[in-house]
């Protein structure tokens, strides 16, 4: 999952998740949270190498911020 607070979220998700009466996940799913390089940048240089999508097996290289791009217009 790539979100610019990505590091931030993952902390409590499985717990708020598991306390949530209309989500589930499977046991064995695995989510790695990143964050897009647009917003990698502004974080504190500890986060780089957890959190870019750089070094997360299976990430492409993506900026991670289309929707932004996309719905640029209709703002």
């Amino acid at each position: 999952v790539i979100y610019d607070v990505g590091f931030q979220w993952s902390i409590n998700f499985r717990s708020r998740v598991k306390n949530s009466p209309s989500l589930l996940l499977p046991p064995a799913m695995e989510i790695v949270p990143g964050v897009s390089k647009f917003h990698l940048g502004a974080h504190k240089f500890t986060c780089f190498p957890r959190y870019s999508l750089n070094f997360i097996k299976g990430a492409g290289h993506l900026d991670g911020e289309i929707l932004k791009t996309l719905w640029a217009p209709f703002n």
